[in-house]
């Protein structure tokens, strides 16, 4: 039996990227044993994957400190030595992760394409047929290396029924039948040139309610709390608003439940293609061809700036007009009656 670790620790969408390396691996090797390193945040992902054998938290906040370093090491560095690694795949490519394959000490160390301060010292970059294309075939040919063969792009996970049921109680609490149609709406990103404005969601919201398609606005964390307040002073009908309501698991069995999902480039609209929503991903900086949503590209609606894809979280030109106003509630809209 093989034992392979892999080193992906954050953020969501990334963790969510590298899901059909760890399911091509157990396509090849059934009875392998897959351990997976992430940082807590991802985590709650991984516990949603029954093929991941094993799951070590890299609490990275502990170790910022000298003293929390010689405190929290010792533990980190028993769990990673508590199996003999045939293979490690870091997949973040990036001295932290490099220090946790080093610790693990795999017989043999691989690593992406793109690796990074220093990583490459430790663990061998893997360049192959995809080095310039979607990052998720950049992790699989880790796995091609390996002697994998994917067909397809699998995402193994599986939302377990209670927090299902706990998302549907949620949904009837703020006054809707879970079992009618519904979009979600993806209101916040992890930059502000990554997302939408509230004008923009608020119009699409209204527009949803003449389709009898209730939106449903989702995201966490005080910032986008705010701007659920702001779209919902903007709107006619305010819509259903669990921001800030759901657990990760729980925003996972909102989006596997919704009819279609509109978003930005961000960890819950990765989350709802992983699901097999339809999910229209609106981008502005971020290149569609390596972030994109890979397995729906027909569903991306992008901008025609010759600057797009510039990859900056704030503009660097400068301008007073973001990117992202530049996409219209009426491309939105048609964009949904494509797929609707």
């Amino acid at each position: 039996m093989k034992n392979f670790l892999i080193v992906k620790l954050s953020a969501i969408g990334d963790v969510i990227h590298a899901l059909p390396t760890a399911y091509a691996l157990k396509e090849k090797y059934p009875d392998c044993h897959i351990t997976w390193v992430a940082e807590p945040a991802a985590a709650e992902i991984l516990k949603m994957v029954p093929l991941i054998d094993e799951l070590i938290i890299f609490h990275k906040k502990e170790f910022r400190s000298l003293r929390g370093f010689l405190r929290n090491f010792p533990s980190l560095k028993r769990q990673l030595k508590r199996r003999r690694y045939d293979v490690s795949l870091d997949l973040q490519g990036l001295f932290k992760s490099a220090a946790i394959t080093w610790v693990a000490g795999a017989k043999e160390k691989i690593g992406t394409c793109f690796m990074r301060e220093g990583s490459e010292k430790i663990s061998r970059p893997i360049v192959g047929a995809n080095a310039h294309n979607h990052v998720i075939e950049q992790y699989l040919d880790v796995a091609r290396f390996l002697g994998c063969r994917p067909e397809k792009i699998v995402f193994p996970i599986e939302v377990p029924e209670r927090e299902q049921d706990i998302a549907r109680r949620l949904l009837a609490q703020c006054g809707m039948n879970a079992a009618n149609p519904y979009v979600a709406l993806v209101i916040g990103a992890s930059a502000p040139n990554k997302r939408w404005t509230s004008e923009g969601y608020a119009k699409l919201s209204d527009w949803l309610y003449e389709q009898k398609l209730i939106p449903v606005m989702v995201g966490g964390g005080p910032v986008e709390e705010q701007w659920a307040r702001e779209i919902e002073s903007l709107t006619e009908v305010p819509p259903v608003n669990v921001v800030g309501r759901t657990t990760l698991p729980q925003l996972a069995a909102v989006l596997q439940g919704a009819e279609l999902t509109v978003c930005g480039d961000t960890g819950p609209g990765h989350l709802s293609l992983a699901l097999g929503t339809k999910t229209v991903m609106l981008l502005g900086p971020t290149n569609i061809q390596r972030t994109g949503p890979y397995t729906q590209m027909e569903n991306a609606v992008t901008i025609s700036r010759d600057c797009r894809y510039c990859w900056k979280r704030v503009c660097p030109k400068g301008l007073d007009k973001e990117c992202m106003e530049d996409i219209t509630t009426e491309m939105v809209t048609t964009k949904i009656k494509e797929i609707l």
